[in-house]
């Protein structure tokens, strides 16, 4: 009796040996989930590849971290599988909780579900921002809160970022009007939506001077704000002579003239 007891758990120990290595080797069927920086509003849909962490009230033994499969479902003990993308959170614990009371299992047992890995739902922001990346989107934002999330934009930056939809609809919003403007101006952002930072178009300016260099264009820039931001005019500067090579070809300017991408500013000299 002893003997075959000993077979018999020799014979188990083997069998999940077995089991742990093929569940160690095996390939992963999923990309990983980005980890949940806060938590998900009852407002989140799940999907495909989230990462949920169940509970059951009063019981160790059920639940856990499982994934939403290719399915839409997850595994559970004692009830299997049960719907879990197009659903909220709590709509998924009602479903838990009605499948255990229909098995049998529990006569009102108390279900917690928790996103705890975004893999379904996200933006993805780009271009001149302090921390380009993947931005998880567990609950409503609007476009300047995942301007804020990402540092923002570069001093570099273009005065406006551009936002494309899943479809290929691009649209462009002002920076500065994100803060000023009201809710069109501030829109919420979709789950697959892209958003894009462009670097600000620049212009050249040296010669008399006090700080040259290149610098972002911005709307609306004529030459006088050009040459105040460069510094101004060296105390030998003539704001007469001003000078721009632009598409290859030397043009002179005035003061009231706009500056245009890739404009070279030379500041000539005047004379005493």
């Amino acid at each position: 009796m002893i003997i075959r007891t000993l077979s018999l758990s020799l014979a188990v120990a083997a069998v999940a040996g077995v089991a742990g290595a093929q569940e160690q080797t095996a390939p992963p069927s999923a990309p990983p989930a980005i980890a949940a920086a806060e938590p998900a509003s009852s407002d989140y849909i799940l999907g495909r590849d989230d990462a949920v962490q169940v509970g059951l009230l009063g019981r160790s033994d059920f639940g856990g971290r499982v994934r939403v499969q290719a399915d839409g479902t997850i595994q559970l003990p004692f009830v299997g599988k049960i719907p879990a993308a197009d659903k909220t959170t709590a709509e998924m614990a009602d479903e838990i909780r009605n499948a255990l009371k229909a098995g049998g299992y529990f006569a009102d047992p108390v279900v917690t579900v928790e996103v705890v890995g975004y893999a379904s739902r996200y933006v993805t922001v780009l271009g001149a921002v302090g921390s380009p990346g993947l931005i998880p989107m567990n609950r409503p934002y609007r476009l300047s809160e995942l301007l804020a999330r990402v540092g923002g934009v570069r001093e570099s930056a273009a005065e406006h970022v551009i936002v494309r939809s899943e479809t290929g609809e691009e649209r462009r919003f002002l920076v500065r009007e994100l803060a000023t403007g009201g809710a069109a101006q501030d829109p919420y952002v979709a789950a697959g939506d892209k958003i894009y930072a462009p670097m600000a178009e620049t212009f050249y300016i040296y010669g008399q001077i006090n700080s040259p260099g290149v610098y972002p264009i911005q709307s609306g820039m004529t030459v006088r704000m050009a040459l105040a931001r460069g510094a101004g005019l060296t105390a030998s500067g003539s704001d007469k002579k001003i000078e721009a090579t632009r598409n290859g070809q030397k043009v002179k300017l005035q003061l009231s003239d706009q500056i245009q991408p890739g404009d070279v500013l030379v500041v000539g000299e005047r004379l005493f």
